[in-house]
Formats: structure tokens, sequence, C-alpha cells
């Protein structure tokens, strides 16, 4: 789905950061200032206006207040920031052009792994349990290891309660376009430093629409969370422990066969033939000790993820896959030390098992160890800040043998990567920021050893065993000045990618279908960033963002390169300081994705440009003066535009992406 708006991004939308958990705005409106925002650095929290790198946060407010169908979706309109859908169940984040295994996502403190190397494999989390997201884009494989070449999603957690504070809450969503129905319901709090939280959501839909299409068959998904946390904070620092299992039902589409034929197959909220099952389960234990002028982090952490995919049969899958993840990190930082000195130093990585369940397979199973040790330090001066550090990993990989299908090998890559960079503050509200990152991403499995048909990239998939790791070279340049009513910021990058991995169309049909070899080869992205945020009077907002990357290859485009994109938002502040009415706001936006003509030859073809207007409104409603509820309306695509995103993956099966869509949302929030 497309969202409420591409509101100025890495200034407008990070200052509210610092607010979020406040009733009033005042804060947010009358200062547009980045040192107020406080964000995950290279030794522990800094301020984002002391960052060298490029990064981009979204608060509680801009999260809650925006349509999406999964917390990816909710965050694409951030500059920089991309998705691959498959439908409106199911995103894969995008970083200046790079998604996959080339992105890290962070939750609950440890990185995701759901078997994030197919295309049609989404990301297992319930956006009802993220209070922020950060995103790092550029290599992070310093502080993440392998795979976080194109960047690092952090996704924050809503805060615990002030002691001797009980909260809870209601939300619920309805939308007009796919019947999505969604409800969330939580309790929390803290009792002398024992804090805890609770949480059960749940969401269905039907097939989503279009004018061109209709109903569109078989993208309808369901999907339902709990999780639970608990712990305690005390002088000699925290501990706590967080479970949470999420199920993911979404159907899968078969599009039009022959690009004329009728579509075919369910369209209402059951599920039938051909759908998944996504499991996954989540433990993790996070500590933190003070320990001299520092504290000591250890964090170990375990996910099970289990995809089944059924094409025949409702109780035989095809393709049953079983992945088990060992998460583990100990660090020591240190509090600033002399003349503004921070270090940070220590050890992470994870431990995998993968299996193969089902009566087709596509990867073999396999186990892999990884682990890095790494240093960091910041230095921080009147008005020049320096950060940086160096980081080793080493991971092996072994694949079992099946016969007539697999070989068995064993793999081993290692990497040493590490980052330098500055931010120069010479006046108050004036940033200028450069930083150079050197990223590390070992070849996956499905990159080394597949072979088979795929149903759900609907291709034959092979894979290429001597493929080597890939090492990327970046450099970002960027300024920002914030001023009381004034915001503006701009970025530039340019990365060089040594043996970058992809897959291309070799020309043979295997059982009918296009066979798609791995391959490598050497790449060059870059773009440019740009966001304006305005308060010419109190009341008035006006925003605007600019995006665009290019990525090439030696003799032709790389594949799966976002279109670039321009977005502006005028929005009228009614009152944030009212009666029973408060934070209320009007606002009308419009999106422009431009045409997208440099493409993978024979793998891709051209999408046309295409512009989308939307609309929202916002009001809290207020008691003896504060909030007992919060109600948004927003629409999306209201003139009923036909598109395609050029990422959008049904596209080669002729099916746009959704229509109009008509968003309500409400929530309730209680404190005792």
């Amino acid at each position: 789905m497309k969202k409420h708006t591409f509101i100025a991004g890495v200034l407008c939308i990070s200052l509210c950061t610092s607010a979020s958990s406040q009733d009033s705005t005042d804060v947010f409106y009358k200062h547009l200032r980045l040192d107020e925002v406080t964000v995950t650095g290279l030794t522990g929290t800094s301020k984002l206006s002391q960052t060298p790198s490029a990064i981009s946060v979204a608060d509680a407010r801009m999260l809650r207040q925006n349509a999406s169908t999964n917390i990816i979706d909710a965050i694409a309109t951030l500059p920089g920031v991309s998705q691959i859908t498959t439908g409106s169940g199911i995103s894969k984040p995008v970083i200046r052009g790079m998604g996959y295994n080339r992105v890290i996502l962070m939750a609950d403190g440890i990185r995701q792994e759901g078997q994030q190397w197919g295309d049609e494999h989404g990301i297992e989390v319930d956006e009802s349990t993220v209070g922020s997201v950060e995103v790092l884009k550029g290599p992070a494989s310093l502080m993440y290891g392998s795979d976080a070449l194109a960047g690092v999603i952090i996704l924050n957690p809503d805060p615990f309660p002030e002691p001797d504070v009980i909260t809870a809450g209601v939300s619920s969503e309805y939308q007009t376009n796919n019947g999505l129905a969604a409800y969330s319901v939580h309790q929390s709090g803290n009792r002398n430093g024992t804090v805890w939280d609770i949480r059960f959501s749940d969401k269905y839909t039907h097939s989503f629409r279009n004018a061109a299409d209709g109903l569109v068959p078989g993208t309808q998904f369901r999907e339902r969370a709990v999780s639970g946390k608990a712990g305690l904070n005390r002088d000699w620092g925290f501990t706590r422990l967080t479970l949470g299992y999420y199920h993911m039902t979404p159907g899968m589409t078969e599009g039009y066969e022959d690009g004329e034929t009728e579509l075919e197959g369910p369209t209402g909220y059951s599920t039938e033939l051909p759908f998944q099952q996504i499991h996954h389960y989540k433990a993790v234990l996070d500590n933190s000790f003070v320990i001299g002028n520092g504290s000591l982090k250890a964090l170990v952490g375990v996910q099970q993820n289990r995809r089944q995919e059924f094409e025949e049969e409702e109780d035989e899958a095809e393709l049953d896959f079983k992945l088990r993840t060992v998460n583990y990190e100990l660090r020591y930082l240190t509090e600033e030390i002399g003349d503004g000195w921070k270090f940070s130093t220590g050890v992470g990585g994870m431990y995998q098992q993968s299996k193969n369940l089902g009566e087709e397979v596509l990867i073999p199973a396999y186990n892999l160890f990884d682990a890095g040790l790494f240093a960091t330090a910041t230095k921080s001066l009147e008005h020049l800040t320096f950060s940086g550090g160096i980081r080793a990993d080493m991971r092996r990989l072994e694949s079992f043998f099946l016969e007539d299908k697999f070989e068995a090998f064993n793999r081993n890559f290692t990497g040493i990567t590490g980052s330098i960079g500055a931010v120069f503050s010479p006046s108050d509200g004036l940033n200028i920021r450069a930083n150079i990152a050197r990223g590390f991403r070992a070849p996956n499995l499905s990159e080394l050893a597949s072979n088979g048909v795929h149903e759900g990239t609907v291709r034959y998939e092979r894979g290429n065993n001597g493929l080597e790791p890939e090492f990327s070279l970046q450099g970002d340049l960027g300024a920002d000045v914030s001023l009381e009513h004034l915001a503006l910021s701009a970025a530039l990058f340019c990365n060089r990618i040594d043996n970058y991995i992809y897959s291309a169309r070799t020309g043979a049909v295997i059982d009918s279908y296009d066979e798609y070899q791995f391959k490598a080869t050497d790449a060059l992205l870059y773009g440019a960033e740009f966001t304006v945020d305005c308060h010419p009077i109190h009341a008035l907002h006006l925003g605007a963002g600019f995006s665009y990357v290019r990525g090439t290859f030696e003799s032709t485009d790389m594949p799966l390169i976002p279109a670039p994109k321009v977005g502006a938002e005028i929005k009228w502040e009614i009152t944030h300081s009212g009666g029973i009415l408060n934070n209320c706001y009007l606002a009308v936006n419009a999106d422009h994705h431009f045409r997208q003509d440099h493409y993978l030859e024979g793998t891709e073809t051209a999408t046309d440009a295409y512009t989308l207007i939307g609309a929202s409104a916002h009001t809290d409603i207020q008691k003896n003066g504060k909030r007992v509820a919060s109600i948004s309306l927003i629409g999306d695509n209201l003139t009923d535009k036909v598109y395609v995103d050029h990422l959008n993956r049904l596209k080669y099966v002729g099916i746009r992406n959704p229509g109009r869509n008509i968003t309500l949302k409400l929530e309730i929030p209680l404190t005792f």
C-alpha cells in the first residue's frame, strides 16, 4: 500500500523522536533541532547531530498516523528507502538500491533471521510492537558484520513506563482497499524497577484491488502475533527477557498465465491454495552491567523460522524450510573519558542450522557459524566530532549432500572492515558530515547452491558455489541546517562494490520455467537525497523530499534499482494545545515516481512514471488535559491511479499495484 506521505525525511521525520512520548507537540514545532534526537551510534547512543553517517528516523507519531500493511511498508517513504513487494502483505526493505541479504534488520536487539534471501519472504515482525525506527544508510559491517552492506534498519520498541506507572491500550485499523481489519492490545508497567510488557495483535485482509485488475486473487493474508517482556532496572544495570511468536498466512497469486486470460483464484478472507505458512519464534536475554566507567552488554537470542509453501494439498507442504539461529554479543562501552573520548569493543555473531522438510527442495540443508571482533572510538571537540573503528569477521558455511540434487561443500569467508568519519558544526544548527566505510558480505546458500523451481518466484534458480564475498567502499558527504522555522538537509553518496552478486536470466527454459543463474561482477552505486521542512507560520507545515540512486555494472545497469522519487506535503495544524480536541491537522500530499528505464537487460523491463495524491486528518481527544483517544483518517491514491512500481514483483505476471485506499485508525491509551 502506498502510504500517507513522503515527508521530508532525515530531518523533519526524526525531529519528532525526542517528543514522541508527549501529548503536546509544541517542542517539535517551536524548535526544529537535531541535537535533541538520540540514535544508535558506534559507541552506544549519541546525538543525531554528531553522527557522521547518514541516518533517518521514523518516530511513533509518523508510524501511527500513516497507513501501511507492515513495518517496511510504513518506512518506505523515508529518503533512500524503498521496498520490494509481493502484493500488500510481503515487503522487503531496500536501502539506496540494495536489498535482500545486504540489509540487516534488528528487532529486540538481535538481527532478524527469516530466510530473507527469498523474493517472497517478508519480515516477521508485528509492526504494533515498534515504537520508532532508525535507518543506517551505507555499509555498517563495522558494528553488525556480514550482510550490512546496504545498511541496517533498527526497530526500537516503545519505552517502558516511568516508575510506579502502569499503562494499557488498544489500537484498531480498517482499510477499504483490501478490507484490512487489525487490532492490538497491550499492557505494560514499572513497579520499583520491575518492568513488563505484554501484547497481542491480529490482522487479516482479503485480496487487494485496482481499477485494471479488480480483485487480485491470492493476495490476501492473515497475521497474528503475541509477545511478552519482563525485566529489572537497577543501579547495577538491567536485565530483560523477551519472548515472541509471529504467525502469517499469505496467499500466493499466480497472475495472468499469458497476459490475456482472466485472473483466477480466491479473493476473500479465507485461506485457499496456494498459500504459505510462516511461524517465527524468538527468545532474547538482554543484559547490561555497570562496570567501572562504562557498561558491559551481554546478549543472547534464539530464533526459529518455519516457512511452508502449500500448492496442491493443504496438509502437505511442497517447500518446507526450518531455520534455527542463535545470536550472541558481548560488548563493553565506556562513558566519556578524558577530553571527549568514548570507546567500544566486543565480539558478536551467530550460529545457524537450516533443514529441508518438504517434498521439494530449493537450497541444501546447511550449518553456518560466524564471529566478528570489533573496536570503535569517538572523539568530541568543541566544533568537531570524529568517529571510526575496525572489525574482523569470519564465517564458515557447511552445505550437505542430497542425491541427484546438491553436492556437499565447505566454504570459509573472512573480511576486514572499518569506517572513519567526522561531523563539523561551525555554528549552532549547522552540521557538515563526511564518512568513508568499507563493507563485507559473504554469499548466502541460495546464491551458492540453489537448484530447482521456486513457485513463489515463478522461475528455475541455479546457484554458483564459486562466488566470492562482496566488498564495498562507500563515501558519504552531507549537510543539514536546523533553524527555528526551517530545516534543510542534503546527502551525496558513492559506493564501489567488488564481486556484486546478482541473478540474471540465462535464456534457457527448464520444465517451462525460465532459468536464472547467480553471477558476480563489479558495481557502482551513486545518488543523492534532499529534504526541506518549513513552518512559515506556526500552523502551516511545508515539507518536500527527493531521492535518487543509480546502479551500474561495467556494461549494463544493475537490477532492482528504485526509480527516482519526489514528494511534497502541505499540512495545516488546526490546534496542538486545545481543549477536547488536540493535535488536530489536515494534510494533502503528492508523490511522484519518475520513469525507470535503467534496468538489467534481459531480466527486467522499464517502468512508467506515476503520481499519487493523498490526504489525511488527525486529532487527539482529551479529557482533563490527558489524551484518551486518537483518530486518524488517511487517503492514499485518491484518484485511483492505475500504476506499477518498478520494485513490484507482481509486475512480471501482469498485476499492478493497489488502487485507492482509505484508512481509519483508532487508538485508546490508558494510564494508571
